[in-house]
């Protein structure tokens, strides 16, 4: 491995751990030289999930889909 492509390497792995924190948003991969499409791609070689919710924001996710759901059937007359 290269000095440029170690450079990278340990770049994109300090990103990566910091977006998994929730430190780092894949907006600004950028800081790590690294496009935000590239870094999300680059999320699954590293095991790491592009995204990040904690279980309360899922879970209000999910309330509010099933209530959007619920309206939709409304008014939809189903």
């Amino acid at each position: 491995m290269s000095r440029e492509e170690f450079e990278h390497e340990a770049l994109l792995a300090m990103a990566v751990k910091l977006f998994e924190t929730g430190k780092l948003s894949s907006g600004q991969a950028h800081l790590a030289n690294v496009p935000r499409v590239e870094f999300i791609r680059e999320l699954g070689r590293f095991k790491v999930s592009p995204i990040q919710l904690d279980p309360a924001e899922l879970e209000m996710d999910v309330l509010n889909a099933l209530r959007a759901y619920g309206r939709h059937q409304l008014e939809s007359g189903h």
